[in-house]
Formats: structure tokens, sequence, C-alpha cells
């Protein structure tokens, strides 16, 4: 009885919470021209699974639920009629550029939180914690960035991966080759062809791309991380600071409520489409511990 009357205290806290603040459209330009058109313009990725892909030409995954909700949130604050969704394709080269454009009103991807980014855009909550590590062939044996030395490494363009591929490199001397790949899955399989002798990226990037691979057995993500854990966040305009609120609002709810542990579940403990496959991570207690107190992270 005790918990279940907890259970509802908090439920009643958390609705408080959400619907504290009223919409103010006026100071917000992202959410005037949101009222405008009645409709979100949301940056999406072709193939970050299980995050933010493409099933039968849909954007699907855990980062497209999250922006889902913060959609419908928006749409019955300003009156109760649906938004339309207008998805927008952006890749780790363009992203920023559409945002600050306008093009786009919120990215909905695997967009790493840093100091040095929240300079170029705004940033909600952390909804999932990543390291950079490498995969390379299992047959090559290799655990730690000291095996990289004097190999070819490639990584994608635009992305923070390679920036901390290239310091690494500055900073220990490895005598590294550090190629650059269009995409994920371009470099994922310049290491299956043999073209790279690893691939830096975010880990659970890594394991999604290994667990869809015809002979995951064939690869090996190292065992030394070559960053510490990172956030990724939904990515916002810069200047629009009630923009933001209302968007870590939504997420607040949606974390407290444990709405996000259902969600977790779907997308990386049951199996996802097209082709039915388990990413298999279950949820760290690091990013359990953000996930309870968002407000309170620091990075």
């Amino acid at each position: 009885m005790i918990a279940k009357a907890m259970l509802l205290l908090t439920a009643a806290w958390v609705s408080m919470h959400a619907s504290a603040s009223p919409l103010t459209v006026d100071a917000s330009p992202t959410l005037q021209r949101i009222a405008h058109h009645q409709a979100i313009t949301v940056g999406h990725r072709d193939n970050e699974v299980p995050f933010s892909y493409l099933v039968d030409g849909q954007p699907v995954g855990y980062a497209i639920d999250l922006c889902m909700a913060v959609a419908k949130s928006i749409g019955e604050r300003l009156g109760g009629a649906p938004l339309d969704i207008h998805f927008v394709p952006v890749t780790p080269v363009n992203r920023f550029i559409l945002l600050r454009k306008g093009e786009i009103d919120l990215e909905c991807g695997v967009t790493t939180s840093t100091p040095e980014r929240r300079q170029q855009a705004a940033f909600s909550h952390p909804h999932f914690l990543t390291a950079t590590r490498y995969v390379a062939l299992a047959d090559n044996d290799m655990r730690t960035i000291e095996d990289l030395a004097g190999r070819s490494v490639v990584s994608t363009t635009g992305t923070i991966n390679i920036e901390q591929l290239n310091e690494l490199n500055r900073a220990q001397g490895l005598n590294i080759a550090v190629m650059l790949s269009r995409s994920h899955d371009e470099a994922f399989a310049m290491v299956a062809n043999e073209q790279a002798t690893a691939f830096v990226m975010d880990d659970i990037l890594l394991a999604s791309l290994v667990t869809a691979a015809v002979s995951p057995q064939r690869f090996r993500i190292s065992e030394e991380a070559i960053s510490e854990p990172q956030p990724y966040g939904l990515m916002m305009p810069l200047e629009d600071a009630v923009f933001a609120e209302l968007v870590n609002e939504v997420l607040y709810e949606h974390f407290q409520s444990g709405a996000i542990h259902a969600l977790y579940d779907q997308w990386f403990l049951q199996p996802i489409p097209p082709e039915n496959r388990v990413i298999g991570l279950p949820m760290s207690a690091e990013l359990a511990a953000i996930l309870a107190r968002p407000d309170a992270y620091a990075d």
C-alpha cells in the first residue's frame, strides 16, 4: 500500500511538473514556426540502429520515439490538434548546418553532447551514454589502443570520433594512417574487406553493425575505450531557451513515469525491425542514474 501510494504521489508530481510552464510561443522562434505551420520538422538518420533509421522508408527508433513524444506534447499544448511531422534526413556533416538555418526544429539521432558542441546547438537531457571504441577483425587479435599503432584506421567524416582519433594519434605518436569514410556502413565494410584495420566509432553503433553482419564472429570490439562515456541528446536550436525547456520538460516526464524503461527495453532488448534482430544491451547503472536525475547530470 505504501509503495502504491508513493507511485500515485510521484505520478501526480510529474504531471504537475510537466504542465507547470505555460507554452510561451511568442518568446520562442521555433515554437512560432511550429505553431504557424502546425508542423514540426524532425532531422533523422538513415541507418543509426536502433536510434534512428529507416524501415520501409519510414524513420523509426529509440530517438525517433522520444521525438514523437515531444511532438505529441507540443501539439497538445498548442490546442490539441496533432502536429504534422516533416522528416528531413541529416548526416554527421550537415546536421548542425540544417539546425542553424532553421531547416529542422529537432534532431533525433546519435549526436553526442559535448561542451564544444553546446556552443553550436542546444542539447536535451541525456537519453543514452556511449564511449568511443574500435572494431577490427577478430583474427587480428586487437584489444587495446596500443594495438592501433602503425595501422590504417577509418572513421566517419563529421563525427566527434574522427577528432578523438586524430588527437589520440598526435598525443601518443601511434603513427596511425587515418582514413575517412562517408558513412558508418562504408567504414565497417572497409574493415570487413581488409581495406582498413579498424573502425573507430561509438561502441553502441559498432555493436549494432556487428550484430547485423553476415558473420558477426569475424569481428571484435576493443576492450579498451578511446573516450570516457559521453551522452547522446536531442539537438535543438542554440538561442531558444523556451523551446529547450519545453523539450526537457517532456523528456523529464517520460523519464520519471518509467516510460523510458519500456522504450529502452523495446529497442535494446527485444527484436526490432526489419530483421527482428536483438541488440541485447541491458541498461547500464550509469544511464539509469542519469534518467532518474537528468537535471543533476553534468559531464
